[in-house]
């Protein structure tokens, strides 16, 4: 008889990234040294959340893989707070110059999605920011597109009553109700007031 395998295949769990990351530009870099020339790879990569959050890294390393890892690390600590609109639009206009670069972005009214090219449009996308009208201008370089719209978005500033407002877990919803019901019902609640001492029944004839 035929023996049964006693391996399984193993159930390998998704992780649930935190970040959604998109490669900008893969460079190969050459280096001379004293035996000749040293060769590797300068990976430039765009992290975000999708809700606010944006970042770009750059990082070099013998093997592609690696170097993406590394620049993925990097972003993650160059994080950047962007404020977005109830409309997923940007608060006001921006106008930005860094090096040769230049950009112009403008809020955009809902349906109107992002006007953008290049790596502005990957940075806009991965910030969560659905209508913009936006123009870069000067260069075409793909690092210093990415690094002025990072800078960008910095000089975003945050107008009263349009942000979105960062919705809270419903199991801390309903126990929030739940305590609250609770207080009122113990505000309401009279307090009880003490029966009087019964009188001494009178003396027997």
């Amino acid at each position: 008889m035929a023996k049964k395998d006693s391996k399984r295949p193993m159930k390998r769990e998704q992780e649930q990234k935190e970040f959604q990351e998109e490669v900008l530009q893969i460079d190969r870099v050459t280096r001379v040294v004293k035996g000749g020339r040293r060769l590797r790879f300068r990976v430039t990569m765009a992290i975000g959340d999708g809700k606010g959050r944006v970042g770009i890294g750059i990082a070099k390393a013998t093997e592609v893989s690696v170097a993406m890892k590394k620049a993925v690390t990097v972003a993650k600590k160059n994080l950047v707070n962007v404020p977005i609109t109830n409309t997923d639009t940007i608060p006001h206009e921006v106008k930005f110059k860094y090096k040769a670069a230049r950009l112009l972005m403008m809020p955009a009214s809902p349906g109107t999605g992002v006007i953008a090219g290049g790596a502005l449009r990957k940075v806009l996308n991965l910030a969560g920011v659905k209508n913009v009208l936006s123009k870069s201008y000067g260069t075409n370089n793909r690092v210093v597109n990415a690094q002025a719209s990072i800078l960008a978005l910095q000089e975003l500033r945050p107008v009263k009553g349009s942000l979105k407002k960062k919705e809270a877990p419903k199991a801390e919803v309903k126990e929030d109700k739940a305590e609250a019901k609770e207080e009122k019902a113990e505000k309401k609640a009279p307090a009880k007031k003490k029966a009087p001492a019964k009188k001494k029944e009178a003396a027997k004839k």
